[in-house]
């Protein structure tokens, strides 16, 4: 079988690399738009027969055939502010290769996300009644919505699927800067007994700290993409998240936990430009995706950041 991953060299697409190929899947060609970035590094021992440039994917299926597309490249910064560029990156240039798939029947998996379900008010159900009504609390999340959106209009979320990734942590995504997990961006200060910062809170609702998300290790998203690889026949978009809610205070714990250290934590002052875009709460609504026959249990808080605290201390990619 012949795959082509985009966002090949990003953090989830270089862990499905990884899974492609413990699963005796070789033959990838990687499309990524790398410039200066240190994603190349996620690249490194692993096995596939060619590396594009993202500008060059559409003439190279002008040409060529795959079976399967891994749509996972994307602009993923919550804080983006050129809307015209995120339209173009991250809807355009999907719908392009979504109708290469349709038009060549390849099977087409892409990467939605979680932030299009904006402040929670219509829930966290993945049901594509709801999904009109959503309303993401940045461009980002717009960008990842109005294609949903397209997909449901056109009838195509028969054919193809999408995924509502929650947040996402792990191995390989040490290139991404501001846009790093939490536990990537403070176990090193843990471990140096500095302590980790969290934000204040502005709702009287969430004590500091007690903002809520539905974290999900990128181990578990793997073998949730995975299943979807071997079972083409269930299109839809569905949500990838744990079904658990939990606050950043039991994470910064569960990351002292693993250094082996009483918590020490700080509350600072939430940056302006994040005050009115910050989500409160998130919980993935899984009940479509075991509906689906996904039985797998995911892994807890606790034993995930326990694993990754592991790549962290040594520098280790998946």
């Amino acid at each position: 079988m012949k795959v082509v991953v985009t966002g090949g060299a990003g953090f989830i697409g270089s862990c499905l690399i990884h899974k492609l190929n413990a699963e005796g899947i070789n033959d990838i060609i990687v499309v990524d738009k790398l410039g200066r970035s240190e994603g190349w590094k996620n690249l490194v021992g692993k096995r596939f027969t060619e590396y594009l440039d993202k500008d060059a994917l559409l003439d190279y299926l002008a040409k060529h055939k795959c079976e399967l597309i891994l749509h996972m490249g994307a602009c993923s910064s919550t804080t983006e502010t050129d809307v015209s560029f995120l339209m173009e990156n991250n809807y355009g240039y999907t719908q392009k290769l979504a109708l290469w798939a349709l038009k060549n029947k390849a099977h087409f998996i892409y990467a939605s996300s979680g932030a299009t379900y904006g402040d929670g008010r219509q829930g966290y159900s993945d049901d594509n009644k709801i999904t009109p009504k959503l309303k993401p609390l940045n461009a980002y999340g717009y960008s990842k919505q109005i294609f949903d959106l397209w997909l449901l209009e056109n009838g195509y979320d028969k054919k193809f699927t999408g995924f509502k990734f929650f947040n996402v942590f792990g191995p390989n995504e040490y290139h991404k800067g501001d846009m790093r997990s939490l536990v990537a961006k403070a176990y090193p200060d843990i471990l140096q007994g500095k302590g980790m910062k969290l934000f204040k809170s502005y709702k009287k609702e969430y004590g500091d700290g007690e903002q809520k998300r539905d974290f999900v290790y990128i181990k578990d998203v793997l073998e949730v993409v995975w299943y979807f690889i071997k079972h083409p026949r269930l299109a839809g978009i569905y949500n990838v998240g744990t079904g658990r809610a939990e606050s950043w205070n039991e994470l910064a714990k569960a990351m002292f936990a693993a250094a082996g250290l009483k918590p020490e934590i700080t509350y600072i002052e939430m940056p302006e430009v994040l005050k009115n875009k910050y989500q409160y709460f998130t919980l993935a609504d899984i009940s479509k995706l075991r509906a689906a026959g996904y039985k797998k249990e995911f892994s807890g808080l606790n034993e995930a950041v326990k694993d990754y605290a592991g790549y962290l201390k040594d520098g280790l990619y998946l």
